[in-house]
């Protein structure tokens, strides 16, 4: 049996009158993130770790932000290709470990939401979708809230 192991990152400007996509669901904030898509900084680490496990690359190789098919696309759908991709390598995850950074709003009582969401579309069990959150005590843009930063780990399996 093949085992390989992947990480991704990702990171995003907040802005005040954004909404807050975090890991599938929508987080309510004064802030929420920018970008291309629907800024969904845990669920494009999340697709990078699953990518670069497989060595196909990163997000930005299969859905570019220079292409309007992707403009305002729900990250879920990225997430859902994304697993297509590995599947038609042969692989399948296993379990992700996953870190937010960011000083608000609170993560904890998202969490069984987002781990449900991501489990959904991958077909694996909410215990196998670790999902921890971090403030860097008000230190950097992350503690001036002017971003958000997410990492994952991945690993995947030759089925």
């Amino acid at each position: 049996m093949t085992i390989r192991i992947g990480s991704g990152v990702d990171f995003h400007q907040l802005a005040e009158g954004r909404e807050l996509w975090l890991g599938g669901i929508l987080v309510p904030h004064s802030k929420g993130a920018v970008g291309h898509s629907d800024a969904d900084v845990l669920l494009h680490a999340i697709c990078d770790a699953m990518l670069g496990a497989a060595c196909l690359g990163d997000i930005g190789v299969h859905f570019p932000d220079t292409s309007m098919e992707f403009k305002g696309i729900d990250s879920k759908i990225l997430l859902q290709r994304t697993s297509k991709l590995i599947k038609d390598e042969g692989y399948e995850v296993v379990n992700i470990d996953s870190t937010l950074c960011l000083q608000a709003p609170k993560i904890k009582p998202f969490v069984p939401q987002m781990q449900e969401a991501i489990a959904g579309i991958l077909g694996i069990t909410v215990k196998d979708v670790s999902i921890k959150a971090t403030t860097t005590e008000q230190l950097g843009f992350v503690g001036r809230e002017e971003g958000v930063v997410a990492y994952a780990s991945v690993l995947l399996r030759g089925v």
